[in-house]
């Protein structure tokens, strides 16, 4: 398998304040990988950069072997699809609505949905459980339905590599787990590339098989979830002390923070 996305010797910055300099990462095709790190450390930038919504300002991102700059916004959104941590609509549209948005880059210059659009917008629907809100207004879900919708819109575009920012940011834990195992299916039954910038770190460590850890722009550690979540490790980046266990259930680590202050 190739990479699916890279960064090479990638500089960025905001104004005068920098994110990256000389960033080096790569994603394989058919990977599940995590990006964790404290605010400010640069995971949704690297998102953005990988997306092409902001552009490097030294060094190449590529996309499945090409360099990003070369590839035309229309074929990129049949290759990459994005989950932001939030999504606003201005209009009243229904879930079905919403979701065959993602066919935007496959459809002609009208617009106009064929049987094969309509059939795989229906699919992605039931893949996510929203095929019964069809015909709900998306501003009428809750948190987590709406999420699953937008994971269904993403699907719709039929891309090789998901972008997922904070995806389970505002909801409750039995939507986070909820929208995990769909990704989970998605990424063991039909090999998309996953890319996950997260806060919860034992999300990652249950459902991903590669976790990043940046701290201050750079990678700080990078490998499967044994490997990485360590005491020491996660201390350093994310200054508090922790206690990693082992999840009964998964054999996964369990990351369990310590009061400073101790019991009581």
């Amino acid at each position: 398998m190739g990479d699916a996305l890279a960064f090479d010797g990638v500089h960025f910055a905001y104004r005068k304040t920098p994110v990256f300099d000389s960033l080096g990462l790569a994603f394989k095709e058919g990977e599940w990988v995590a990006i964790l790190g404290p605010n400010g450390t640069g995971k949704t930038t690297l998102l953005r950069l990988g997306a092409g919504s902001l552009r490097a300002t030294r060094g190449t991102v590529s996309l499945f072997g090409r360099p990003l700059s070369t590839v035309s916004p229309r074929e990129r959104a049949r290759q990459v699809a994005v989950v932001p941590q939030e999504t606003h609509m201005i209009f009243e549209f229904t879930v079905e609505e919403v979701v065959a948005m993602g066919r935007s880059p496959h459809t002609g210059l009208l617009g106009l949905e064929s049987d094969r659009d309509r059939a795989i917008v229906r699919t992605a629907m039931e893949r996510t459980d929203v095929a019964r809100l069809a015909a709900r207004p998306f501003g009428a879900l809750s948190g987590g339905e709406r999420q699953r919708a937008i994971v269904a819109r993403a699907l719709a575009q039929e891309p090789r590599l998901l972008l997922l920012d904070e995806p389970t940011a505002h909801v409750d834990l039995k939507h986070q787990l909820a929208v995990y195992e769909i990704l989970a299916d998605l990424n063991r039954r039909s090999g998309l590339t996953l890319i996950v910038a997260s806060h919860d770190i034992n999300l990652a460590a249950r459902y991903c098989g590669r976790v990043v850890l940046l701290r201050d722009g750079r990678v700080f550690a990078d490998g499967p979830p044994e490997e990485v979540l360590r005491r020491e490790t996660l201390r350093a980046v994310y200054d508090v002390d922790v206690e990693v266990q082992r999840d009964v259930a998964t054999g996964r680590p369990l990351v369990v923070p310590r009061s400073p202050t101790g019991p009581g």
